[in-house]
Formats: C-alpha cells, structure tokens, sequence
C-alpha cells in the first residue's frame, strides 16, 4: 500500500513554488486509490490539478505499485478541512452545522488555531416594543465543536 505520508511529502515539495496552491487533504484507500485535494487563495483550474497528477505519477513506481490517482480541487460547496480555507473566506457568508445540530449561517469574522467566529444577525423583540429590532451576535466555535464549516453560495 502508498504511504499517505509519502503523497504527502510529494505534493508539498510540487507546492513549494507556489505560495497561493496548499493541500487540503489526502485519502489513500487499502487499494491504492489516491486522491489529492489542493486550494489556492485566487482558485484551482484543471490545468492545475493536471500538472499535479502528472508530477505525482512521475515519482511513483505503477510497476512496483498500481494505484489509481485522482487530484482535485477543494470545490467552493465542500467543507472547509485546513484554517488556512477559513482565513481565505473571512469576510463571507458561512454555514456552519454544530456537534449538536445547530446550523448557524453568519459571517465568518476570524479564525485562528483554535477556532472561528461567526457574526449571526438576529431579530429579536425587546421589552415594551411593539417591532423585532436586528441585533448582530458574534458565536465562537473550537474546531472540534463542528461537523463542518463551508462556504455560502447565493444567488
């Protein structure tokens, strides 16, 4: 079996010449099927993911070890995996479903190495008013407080 470790120290030297490209993630399943995930601060085209997979190839020995590789692009509705995808989408509208089904949808304010905050607008009625005003409230998430985190699309 491909060692993960071994895709990985690969795909890191073919990405060190592009600051903007990082890896997201790696899977190498018990037969050999590979799949790669990069990202790019500014967007991954096919040509992208095609000068990977051939870089890729070039290192690996098929005759020692058949494998089937797939390398791809972390797409713009996948969840975010690494914090660096959480600082690329500062500033933007996220969804994000908690360990205990809270789906919360806000703008994602900060990130850092132990979580992210998202600011939620809420309409809440104060006491004596007869209208819901809209109040902006800031939620901290720990990483491990969440299934997942992923970019909001609308139309």
């Amino acid at each position: 079996m491909i060692e993960k470790k071994l895709i990985a120290d690969f795909t890191e030297q073919y990405l060190e010449g592009s600051p903007d490209y990082y890896l997201t993630d790696i899977s190498v399943s018990a037969d050999n099927i590979i799949t790669v995930e990069i990202d790019n601060d500014h967007g991954v085209d096919i040509n992208d993911c095609a000068a990977l997979s051939r870089y890729l190839e070039s290192k690996l020995n098929r005759d020692a070890e058949d494998f089937e590789l797939t390398v791809t692009s972390a797409g713009l509705s996948s969840p975010f995996k690494i914090l660096r995808q959480y600082k690329k989408y500062e500033g933007k509208e996220v969804e994000a479903l908690s360990k205990n089904g809270q789906k919360i949808t806000g703008t994602l304010k900060s990130s850092d190495d132990n979580g992210f905050t998202v600011s939620v607008t809420k309409k809440v009625k104060p006491e004596g008013a007869k209208r819901k005003i809209e109040v902006e409230e800031e939620i901290r998430f720990a990483f491990d407080e969440v299934k997942y985190t992923k970019y909001l699309i609308r139309f």
